[in-house]
């Protein structure tokens, strides 16, 4: 007996977030259950928020958000270590 996975996937409807959402659903098995959350409807977002997701796409499984998926909000001080802002 396989073991479920609830898989969710965060996504704007952008051209890279239908691109991982074909690439998921191309390596998906019949013991994956993928649900594809829109961050235009409130409830996504704020599930995004609980998960602690700060771009798209972005996946969870099983209620964990993998590490591809986990770096942090844009940050100011990489910002300006880049040059954004300098004149």
């Amino acid at each position: 007996m396989s073991v479920k996975r609830k898989v969710e996937v965060f996504t704007a409807g952008c051209p890279a977030c239908e691109e991982a959402l074909e690439l998921i659903n191309s390596v998906a098995c019949s013991s994956c259950d993928v649900e594809v959350r829109e961050m235009r409807n409130p409830e996504a977002a704020a599930k995004a928020k609980a998960y602690g997701i700060h771009r798209v796409p972005s996946v969870v499984v099983n209620g964990k958000l993998l590490d591809c998926c986990a770096a942090g909000p844009i940050d100011e001080a990489a910002l300006r270590e880049a040059g954004v802002g300098q004149e």
